[in-house]
């Protein structure tokens, strides 16, 4: 089947920027020129902090610029969301290349950065993974910087794909400690779907003990509906840092942040068809039911003794094409079939379905000054106690923390004409985990959409009962790493990074037999320990031409731990011969960067290959084994005081490894995978699974990653009145791509446009945006490795949000 791009004509497109800038440039018109003090403030200001100028110690822990840095990376600043009213991490997609991300049942958790999970550092540190367990609060961030391939040697093991570095907004203190008196601001945003967030801020300076002393606080509480229904999401976040001058040459830096989710995730739409994508029709009817006790739900026991995956030994079948009409038993038909036109807020989600999540990060730095070092130790603390519950049959839960000392030693030197810099760090990183998860009846089918969810579909869950789980795992492990990091730069605009790590860490590990699915409650806890360990290098070399120009290339290799949703490492890992809970990756990066125009544009390009080397490393929900490829282009434009454009293309080709060297993926099949199958309705009260072939004769013979799309491309821009009023539109356009691994569903390309218009007086503003504003119809992918034939999740339709903003 061919499948015709949602495309946006050309006077649609010139409508939208109609729209959005034809309002504001009426009022332009009425404005006074602005005075010459006011075009030098705007020059410096104008570019919304866009432009690569700021040091950022994220990448190599120097404080190098963006520009100067021989890696790929973006940051986006706090006036760049606020302008364009960034919500959550998938639209940072708009304004740093490499980055859309797949959907996570619908919690917009990590990034997926160059086709892989990716990590979330705070302040610099890596915080516990996560995945799905809770939203990423975009909107507590003063600037969010983005790592593109792993973390230098100086951050200890990391994965593949990247990081985003999150900078809160207490992280002002730095500044508050110099202002004359407390400032603050309040706001609050509205929008579709009864969006309800409030935010309040203050900072300024203070004494204690007649030290001077800064601080920021920042609060934010939501309370807002969903456009899927049964959805809903309340979150609280509380944010605080202080700095403290000790002396002239010791200060401290000390705080944390608070984060409290309650919301659920959304799987999507099930039955999924080539004909519901392109067209919204739907198959109805009811599963059998297989409540024997009448209890209102279905039993582990109850699903175990009866047959809903297909009359064959083992209910596997290699390939999909092996399953017909005749395999199918007969409690796996639906009742009362037909078809229905769905609607995108019709998901699988129950009224009682939750995720909820709290977690707390702390943090206490102590910087001293002598007169050739600066000494800085690092404590951090960062912990959740997540639970996740489904009626269609899954539930989770993680109780986990971590604590790492970091201790850096820097120092730099001029010899000549070079100048020097060296970090010396010795670290210490302990992770203490409990995870527990059941998965092993999960059904996604048997509930229809259009009715409520009932006896038919809601499982008996192990988060409930507290036994029957599929994995049960406790432990720690301990993580020594030391670090050593060199700058040199020469006069004549050669520079070299080089930096090496060696890590050692012990894990341990303990199953509790007694709690799995099938114990009868007397097994023995199993319990392993392994020690395991290896090296990281980075070795980078770049040029800085006289004509503005900055060719580089870095070639480094990058330990990673393979842990789970929970940070678990299970116990499965560990002296086994075919798995492993430590690997490495290989990168080979090279670019160029320039600056131009007084420095009002930056650009930069940038061609990676990447690798993980061990095929039996592999965690499929968050850290895959696979072979990538892929060019990332980037431009930032302040034209003038007041227009500021962005563009950003994206190339990326994720190989899964693994898969392409077993010839195969495990996988939930679906209607479209089982080409054999004449009435789908005979399977979708149970579950078919089995391999998808990959390699040369198969529908993947490449091993290509499903849900990424190969190329996607970006563009912002914004213009600022000078009269208070300002407009602002991005536009992001993707390729289509399959929802699954085993490529039967195609989800077709789209071009998102999102518009907003904002005026700002002295103390107060508001920001209105339109998202989605053509209304397009488009798809993400939903866990597309194992379950993307089975579900897909319908994105948003038009909405909107006003933001109101009142400074003191």
């Amino acid at each position: 089947m061919k499948h015709t791009r949602f495309a946006v004509s050309p006077l649609a497109r010139a409508i939208t920027f109609g729209l959005v800038f034809a309002p504001a440039a009426v009022l332009a018109q009425e404005a006074d020129s602005p005075s010459e003090e006011e075009i030098e403030k705007i020059e410096v200001t104008g570019s919304l902090g866009s432009l690569p100028g700021q040091d950022v110690e994220a990448v190599f822990g120097f404080g190098k610029s963006i520009l100067e840095t021989p890696r790929s990376a973006s940051t986006i600043s706090d006036e760049q969301m606020s302008r364009f009213n960034v919500s959550d991490i998938d639209e940072l997609v708009a304004f740093a290349p490499g980055t859309f991300t797949q959907s996570f049942f619908g919690v917009a958790g990590s990034l997926d950065i160059r086709g892989n999970p990716g990590e979330t550092y705070f302040r610099g540190v890596k915080r516990l993974d996560n995945p799905g367990n809770y939203p990423t609060p975009i909107g507590a961030s003063s600037r969010i910087d983005i790592v593109r391939g792993p973390a230098s040697p100086i951050y200890g093991p990391s994965k593949i794909g990247g990081y985003l570095n999150f900078n809160p907004k207490s992280a002002r203190a730095s500044s508050g400690q110099y202002l004359d008196e407390p400032t603050g601001a309040l706001s609050y945003t509205h929008g579709s779907w009864d969006k309800s967030v409030l935010t309040a801020e203050v900072g300024g300076p203070a004494t204690v003990a007649g030290k001077e002393m800064g601080y920021y606080i920042y609060g934010e509480v939501e309370n807002s509906g969903s456009y899927y229904e049964n959805s809903a999401t309340d979150q609280s976040i509380l944010q605080a840092s202080f700095n403290i001058d000790i002396s002239d040459n010791l200060r401290i830096e000390f705080g944390g942040m608070y984060h409290k989710y309650d919301g659920n995730q959304v799987a999507g739409w099930n039955r999924l068809t080539q004909e519901l994508v392109d067209n919204g029709t739907y198959i109805t009817g009811t599963a059998q039911p297989l409540d024997t006790d009448g209890d209102g739900l279905i039993s582990h026991d109850e699903y175990g003794a009866v047959d809903l995956g297909g009359q064959s030994e083992f209910n596997f079948y290699v390939p999909a094409a092996a399953f017909t009409d005749a395999e199918a038993t007969p409690l796996m038909a639906l009742e009362n079939v037909g078809t229905t036109t769905l609607s995108g807020s019709q998901t699988l989600v129950a009224p009682e379905d939750r995720l909820e999540n709290e977690a707390n990060t702390l943090y206490f730095d102590v910087i001293y000054y002598t007169e050739n070092w600066e000494i800085k130790n690092q404590l951090f603390y960062d912990g959740y106690d997540n639970i996740n519950e489904n009626a269609y049959g899954f539930s989770q839960f993680h109780d986990s923390w971590v604590v790492e000392d970091k201790l850096v030693f820097a120092t730099e030197m001029d010899i000549d004409s070079l100048f020097a810099q060296i970090q010396i760090s010795p670290s210490i990183r302990y992770t203490d985990f409990l995870h527990g998860d059941d998965f092993t009846y999960e059904y996604f089918n048997r509930r229809d959409l259009t009715m409520p969810s009932s006896a038919l579909d809601k499982r008996q869950l192990s988060t409930q009962i507290g036994y029957n789980f599929d994995n049960y795992d406790e432990g720690n492990y301990l993580d020594l790493g030391l670090a050593v990091m060199t700058d040199l730069t020469w006069e004549n605009g050669i520079n070299l990074v080089l930096g090496a790590r060696y890590d050692t860490i012990d894990i341990e590990s303990t199953s509790r037999a007694d709690l799995l699915l099938g114990a009868d409650g007397t097994e023995a806890p199993i319990t392993d320990s392994e020690r395991v360990g290896g090296w990281s290098w980075n070795a980078s070399f770049s040029y800085k031409t006289p004509w503005g120009l900055i060719p580089y290339v870095t070639r480094s290799r990058q330990a990673t731990v393979i842990a789970g949703q929970g940070a678990e490492i299970p116990v499965s890992t560990l002296n086994a011969s075919d798995a492993t809970a430590f690997d490495d990756s290989n990168l080979l990066e090279f670019g160029i960067k320039g600056s131009f125009l007084d420095e009002s544009l930056y650009f930069a390009l940038a061609h990676y290959e990447s690798d993980r080397t061990t095929y039996s490393a592999q965690n499929t929900v968050t850290n895959g084994v696979t072979d990538n490829s892929g060019t990332e282009f980037e431009l930032r434009w302040a034209v003038n005081q007041s227009l500021v454009l962005t563009a950003g293309y994206s190339y990326n080709k994720t190989i899964n490894v693994t898969s392409l060297n077993d010839g195969s993926q495990f996988g939930f099949f679906g209607l479209e995978d089982m080409v054999n199958l004449e009435d789908k309705s005979l399977v979708l009260g149970g579950n078919v699974i089995g391999l998808n072939l990959v390699g040369p004769g198969t529908s993947n013979p490449e091993g290509k990653k499903a849900g990424i799309p190969e190329n996607i491309y970006t563009f912002t821009a914004t213009y600022d009145f000078q009269n208070g009023y300002a407009s602002s539109i991005s536009v992001i356009d993707v390729d289509s791509t399959f929802s699954s691994f085993s490529g039967s569903v195609t989800l077709p390309s789209y071009t998102l446009i999102n518009a907003g218009l904002s005026y700002q007086a002295e103390d107060w503003s508001v920001n209105m945006t339109v998202k989605n504003l053509t209304d397009e119809r488009y798809f993400r992918a939903n866990f597309s490795d194992l379950f993307g034939s089975q579900i897909v999740l319908p994105e948003l339709p038009r909405h909107f949000n006003v933001k109101f903003d009142y400074k003191f």
